[in-house]
């Protein structure tokens, strides 16, 4: 690395640790906040802290709130027969934009991974279960992602649900709209197969 002053290496050295910058974007947001008004930098740092100060976990379903409840949980008029498990806070906006679901959600805050060492005790399993214990919740969609972990967090999640008397079921897996079955992969492909449907 070049010879910086200790100030803007260090602030190159933060930015790199940061997911998805190396250290070509790592200079350039360093330099770009250099040469940027100190206003600018002010904001930027106020914004951080606020996320840091402001922000904590929704007391029932585990996203991102900056009060008791997240606006998914406060909003009454959606549907709390039906709950939606996904691995992370970010996973909740795809199935929001579909419009589609009305239901409630619940965020795991990751995925079993015994090679990384996440066994479900890591996991927000605990106040699921508790949910359901009111007796209100019908169905559970396990909406993991379709990686090796998130199979595995969906197939345990399954055996552990469908003892309580719940409906249990999966999000459909497999080709994308628009794109060309030449380009599927095999687990794509078996995936869509599995999860035909009648027309």
């Amino acid at each position: 690395m070049p010879d910086y002053a200790e100030p803007l290496a260090r602030l190159i050295h933060e930015f790199k640790r940061l997911p998805g910058i190396g250290q070509k974007s790592a200079q350039r947001v360093a330099f770009h906040l250099l040469r940027a008004p100190r206003e600018d930098a002010e904001r930027l740092a106020q914004a951080v802290l606020e996320v840091k100060d402001k922000l904590g976990l929704c007391g029932l379903c585990n996203n991102i709130s900056d009060s008791e409840r997240c606006p998914f949980c406060a909003d009454t008029g959606r549907d709390p027969s039906v709950i939606c498990v996904v691995e992370e806070p970010h996973n909740i906006l795809p199935i929001e934009t579909t419009r589609q679901f009305a239901g409630l959600y619940h965020v795991l805050h990751g995925a079993i991974s015994p090679l990384r060492g996440i066994a479900p005790e890591h996991l927000r399993i605990k106040n699921l279960l508790e949910r359901l214990g009111s007796g209100e919740v019908k169905e559970v969609i396990l909406a993991t992602n379709p990686t090796v972990e998130g199979e595995t967090t969906a197939a345990y999640l399954s055996r552990l649900l469908k003892p309580l008397g719940v409906k249990v079921t999966r999000i459909g897996l497999g080709i994308p709209v628009g794109s060309d079955l030449e380009f599927a992969d095999e687990v794509t492909m078996a995936k869509s197969l599995e999860n035909r449907r009648e027309m």
